[in-house]
């Protein structure tokens, strides 16, 4: 076990998350059970806070196919397997959950892992939640708008007094218990949408930036965006924080990683594309071997490809977290495990080396 003195890092941050979709396997066509997937995720979680990567993220979707609705329960039984990771959602869909139960549901997060919680809010890319819980898509952009406005203040004041329009008002409400941590820090979920990067500029939360594919020059605009709203709003730029998420996929070459990879990814797309009703087509390895090359977002190669496309993006972003997302595609535990080794000792080391200077 490595000392404490030893996960004092410089740099950006370095980390991990899922979504807990449960693709069946490319090879095999068996489909892994929620309950193993939910260990194998804990699990994940064990090993990356034991390697020293600094914060695990659990997305949320309300499907099937999916592992993971309750989130900050999931993050809960990680808090009491881990020491120091920071424990994030990524994402909460924050236009169709009430934010009260929201905040305190993660301020109670924030007691049991000892002030390591934290929230990136969405409106979603799915749209499940909102039949399920009662609420319209027509107002997809009411709802998050107001609801994020009212956590901020949930955050802010133990007592509130507020009016809105889609949930009842508070008169002098208690709000607790409170978190550990002065106010919970939240950011929000940016997938390449202008206005949301202003807003999250505006309101002075971190911008986790969803960058999947394809040249991330093309985000450099959302990130300036994001900072220019901020300072007009007010806010100190050193508090403006940027988060860069993506897929990923580590191995000792970058022929191996494309090798090994391609299967799992061509899968994960044939499902993901199906369950926003889109057609059933596979990904051919032409345009696998596209969105892997160099100049491209996609995180799939060497460790020292890894690092030169990380500190690529530092040098356009500045940003100050990475997240990769190394769990797709009914990808085996064992090769996530790997992957998790290598960030841990390859790639972060030097990341942070490079990006402290």
């Amino acid at each position: 076990m490595q000392k404490e003195e030893e996960f004092k890092n410089t740099g950006i941050e370095i980390g991990l998350y899922t979504l807990g979709d449960r693709g069946s396997d490319p090879y095999t066509g068996k489909t892994i059970s929620a309950q193993q997937r939910m260990k194998e995720i804990i699990e994940a979680a064990k090993l990356a806070d034991e390697a020293g990567l600094d914060v695990f993220g659990v997305g949320e979707h309300h499907r099937l196919d999916y592992a993971t609705s309750a989130v900050p329960v999931v993050l809960a039984a990680i808090a009491q397997i881990t020491n120091r990771i920071k424990l994030t959602s990524a994402t909460t869909v924050l236009s169709t959950i009430d934010p009260v139960r929201l905040f305190e549901d993660f301020a109670t997060l924030d007691l049991l892992s000892d002030g390591r919680a934290e929230i990136i809010a969405g409106r979603g890319a799915f749209v499940e939640s909102f039949p399920l819980f009662g609420y319209d898509t027509n107002d997809y952009d009411a709802l998050f708008s107001e609801n994020i406005e009212l956590f901020l203040k949930l955050n802010e004041n133990e007592r509130i007094t507020w009016d809105g329009h889609f949930r009842p008002s508070l008169r002098n409400a208690e709000i607790a218990p409170r978190p550990l941590q002065n106010e919970l820090p939240i950011w929000v979920g940016v997938g390449g949408t202008p206005d949301s990067a202003a807003r999250a500029g505006r309101l002075g939360v971190g911008m986790a930036l969803a960058i999947l594919g394809g040249d991330p020059l093309r985000f450099k605009p959302l990130v300036d965006l994001y900072h220019k709203a901020g300072i007009e709003a007010g806010h100190n730029l050193k508090d403006l924080k940027v988060g860069v998420t993506g897929h990923g996929y580590f191995s000792k070459t970058s022929q191996q990683a494309k090798d090994e990879f391609y299967p799992y990814y061509s899968n994960y797309w044939s499902y993901v594309n199906l369950q926003r009703g889109m057609t059933n087509r596979r990904m051919s390895r032409a345009d696998f071997e596209q969105l892997t090359s160099q100049e491209t977002a996609l995180f799939v190669g060497s460790p020292q490809q890894i690092i030169e496309k990380i500190l690529r993006q530092y040098e356009l972003f500045g940003h100050q977290r990475f997240m990769a997302q190394i769990d797709i595609g009914g990808l085996p535990f064992r090769k996530v495990a790997q992957g998790i080794e290598l960030l841990a000792t390859e790639i972060a080391p030097i990341v942070r080396k490079e990006t402290s200077k």
